[in-house]
């Protein structure tokens, strides 16, 4: 099972992004929970300095972005 979080404080991007990862978690049929991180210390931790953050597995694949649900495909297959 994958582990995705989304590093945001929950900004318009943040809340795209976790749709879209929900959408492309749900059309790869893929076994995975998706945790929202929201505080900044939190985000902190994984080096972040812009968000939204993409996170699979422990390691950032997007920063400072909204992903399209295509892109986060990417980055889960």
């Amino acid at each position: 099972m994958k582990k995705i979080q989304i590093l945001g404080t929950g900004c318009p991007k943040c809340k795209t992004l976790l749709a879209h990862t929900e959408e492309a978690v749900k059309a790869l049929g893929l076994e995975a929970s998706i945790e929202k991180v929201e505080k900044i210390a939190d985000i902190m931790m994984f080096g972040v300095m812009t968000t939204p953050a993409l996170v699979v597995d422990g390691k950032v694949r997007s920063a400072g972005k909204a992903l399209t649900v295509d892109d986060i495909k990417k980055h889960l297959a």
